[in-house]
């Protein structure tokens, strides 16, 4: 496919000449050829979710995966079981997804009399594509291997291998696989789209599909009882597609009932946002003054106009400084504050455009470094006469990129031999306001309980470069009272310092969540440091540091950090020195407690395939000692997807087995729902379960995501 663009691409480079030649036929036929060329590799038949909202059909996988970053969610009814899932799609050929299934008419056998109701499973499944059409082999079927109910109490587990044909010009997609488990033998499907080609809209996506039914009904036993009778394996229906973004599907379920399903998805991976930034201002263009600093264009003028000029692009300037240097002649330094910007190309072509307009002429260079969170993080230096060449296009972009490129913020400026021109005080306060929701799951008195509130955000600067974040949040409607935090199935043996989470949501309307002040340090060579203390989060405060080494234009860095760590009592300020712990007779307990975390930390940025390892090897909250790995998966748009995994020796167990903490969080740019950019996010992440093995307090902002933010291109 690349070979085949490529060579057009060169086609029509070679077209290009036929009008000094007097001929431009060729031109006109060969982007026919692309236009048609390019429609064959878009034009692909309907891709649909299934019941369990695994790629397929009503109950069937197939062998198709949705494009790597797009996401779906929805509900279904497939009698005798009510189903909510969702789906992502990492990478073009892995896909995981989701289900809460509710067993509909059978009362939970251990709480459902207390108010949890119908008995439920939280199920997880993967598939994984072993040939998938990007390998380029047009002849072969797609082929997956496929897992069912991985994760949790694994009532449903089923693997499968499945192959699937498309023939695009016939609009006919085929399956057939095999499985093992509920999935029980051989299987398959087909879908039949006969309006695609339509020029009616609403008829584009109807597709007509019929399966083979391979679950083993009859003989599963975690089936439900009216889901066992099989009057035909065989299930046909129909789904539609709705503007590739809602789904709605209706069919016959082991001849006997109807099931349906209704699910939204959307290409978040690759979305350039809901809304366009039609606030961000143009890159700067003029007016071009190149006036020398003097008698004609005084410091104070420059560099208000300088300043007034970063602002409208959306940055902040600091402070500003002349000075001569031996080798560079007169120079320029300026410290620079992104607030909006998320990736860091987008605030070098502002920075560069800006400056090449209206930089003095008798300055020979300009040092601009990048500040973030009261620490430095990179810089750039322009040579005036390569900002001279950019300006008058003798100069690309990626040029000026190569002559200037991202460096070392360097070694602070001695004052005796600088003259400041400008500076500005830092904001001593800045104000955000944003929803919150905390839940919890699997509560015995209900499924699904929440707190419902808004937090409220100071931060800002004191002197020495000291920072410091405030945060207090209002509870607006909450469900969590009256929980316990006690699992009484699977009481923790460890020491509580995650289970009773739900106690701080208990007490009271109002709570202050966070307080804490920090100072950071750039070392240099790519060292960093930091020194914090205060109320890190609603259960912990405390004094912490980091060591952090992440050189500039570096894949990988390396850390360590420490934390001495007080327990909050679960209202008011105060602190308590005893926690709780259930013994083997499950009485509960008290110790004297002072938590004590630290880690080694390893991040590697693996850039070709846009994954973040992370790696926390040392002692957690509970003493529990042992190592996290986090991969996360980002993306062009700006999300994150990650998953993380801890293995530690707390031998905590949950159902008769040795849990270790596992869960995944979304991270999404909050500009995406903006008509101009933002640097802020938001973050939804969960565990599997809730427990004291693996836990990590909070110790204010991490250096490595500070400046990985920063540096994000």
């Amino acid at each position: 496919m690349a070979a085949k663009l490529f060579l057009l691409s060169a086609l029509l480079i070679a077209d290009s000449l036929y009008p000094i030649l007097g001929d431009c036929s060729g031109l006109f036929h060969d982007l026919e050829l692309v236009e048609e060329i390019n429609c064959q590799i878009n034009d692909e038949l309907p891709f649909f979710y299934n019941y369990s909202f695994v790629g397929g059909y009503f109950t069937m996988p197939s062998a198709r995966f949705p494009k790597a970053g797009d996401v779906a969610f929805g509900a279904a009814s497939v009698s005798p079981y009510l189903i909510f899932g969702a789906n992502f799609a990492p990478f073009s050929r892995i896909e995981l997804s989701a289900n809460y299934r509710i067993f509909r008419g059978i009362k939970e056998s251990n709480f459902g009399h207390e108010g949890f109701g119908d008995d439920a499973d939280r199920i997880g499944n993967v598939k994984l594509g072993i040939l998938v059409p990007e390998d380029n082999i047009p002849f072969l079927p797609s082929i997956a291997f496929g897992l069912d109910d991985v994760i949790g109490t694994r009532r449903f587990s089923a693997q499968y291998v499945v192959a699937t044909k498309t023939w695009n010009e016939l609009n006919l997609e085929l399956t057939l696989g095999w499985g093992w488990g509920r999935i029980k033998g051989l299987f398959g499907g087909a879908v039949w789209t006969p309006f695609r080609c339509s020029s009616i809209p609403i008829l584009k996506n109807v597709s007509l599909i019929a399966e083979y039914d391979a679950n083993n009904y009859k003989k599963h036993h975690a089936e439900h009882f009216k889901g066992r009778h099989v009057s035909s394996r065989f299930n046909g229906g129909v789904s539609y597609l709705l503007g590739d973004t809602l789904q709605l599907s209706v069919s016959s379920v082991r001849g006997e009932k109807i099931g349906a399903s209704a699910s939204l998805r959307f290409p978040l991976g690759s979305s350039p946002g809901l809304i366009p930034k039609v606030d961000d201002p143009l890159n700067y263009t003029c007016p071009i003054d190149l006036e020398p600093i003097g008698p004609l264009r005084p410091e104070k003028e420059f560099i208000s106009d300088l300043a007034c000029s970063f602002a409208d692009q959306g940055l902040d300037l600091y402070e500003a400084y002349l000075f001569c240097d031996s080798d560079c002649g007169r120079q320029l330094h300026l410290k620079v504050v992104n607030n909006r910007y998320r990736e860091e190309s987008v605030v070098r072509d502002r920075i560069q455009d800006l400056l090449a307009a209206l930089t003095p002429a008798n300055i020979n260079s300009i040092k601009v470094v990048i500040e973030a969170e009261g620490v430095t993080s990179h810089s750039y230096c322009f040579r005036t006469c390569d900002l001279d060449r950019y300006r008058e296009c003798c100069l690309s972009s990626w040029e000026l990129e190569v002559l200037s490129p991202i460096a070392e913020a360097g070694c602070p400026l001695d004052p005796y031999q600088v003259q400041m021109i400008f500076e500005r005080k830092r904001d001593i306060w800045t104000l955000t306001l944003s929803p919150r929701l905390i839940s919890f799951f699997g509560a015995t008195s209900g499924k699904y309980k929440y707190s419902l509130g808004v937090t409220g955000s100071l931060e800002g600067f004191l002197p020495k470069g000291i920072t410091y974040y405030l945060q207090g949040s209002y509870s607006i409607y909450s469900s969590v009272h009256g929980l316990s935090s006690r699992d009484r199935l699977n009481p923790s043996e460890l020491l509580h310092v995650r289970t009773d989470a739900v106690k701080y949501y208990q007490e009271g309307r109002f709570r202050l969540d966070e307080f804490y002040l920090q100072r950071s340090w750039n070392m240099g060579r790519g060292w960093f440091f930091r020194l914090a203390t205060g109320y890190f989060e609603p259960a912990y405060g405390g004094g912490a540091s980091e060591l952090l080494l992440y050189p500039v234009q570096s894949n990988w860095a390396v850390g360590l950090e420490g934390a001495v760590l007080w327990k909050r009592k679960y209202s008011g300020l105060g602190f308590t020195d005893k926690v709780s712990r259930f013994n083997r007779q499950r009485q509960e307990v008290w110790e004297h407690y002072t938590g004590l975390q630290y880690f080694l930390n390893l991040y590697y940025d693996f850039k070709p395939l846009q994954l973040l390892f992370e790696l926390k090897a040392g002692q957690f909250l509970a003493k529990d000692k042992g190592a996290r790995i986090e991969v996360t998966r980002y993306f062009c748009s700006g999300v994150r997807f990650s998953l993380w995994a801890t293995f530690t020796n707390g031998g905590d167990h949950v159902n008769g087995h040795t849990y270790f903490d596992k869960g995944f969080a979304f991270i999404i740019p909050f500009d995406m729902f903006l008509k101009k950019s933002s640097r802020t996010f938001v973050t939804y992440a969960m565990s599997a379960w809730l427990r004291d093995v693996g836990a990590i307090g909070e110790t204010g902002n991490c250096l490595y995501w500070t400046l990985y933010e920063e540096r994000y291109d």
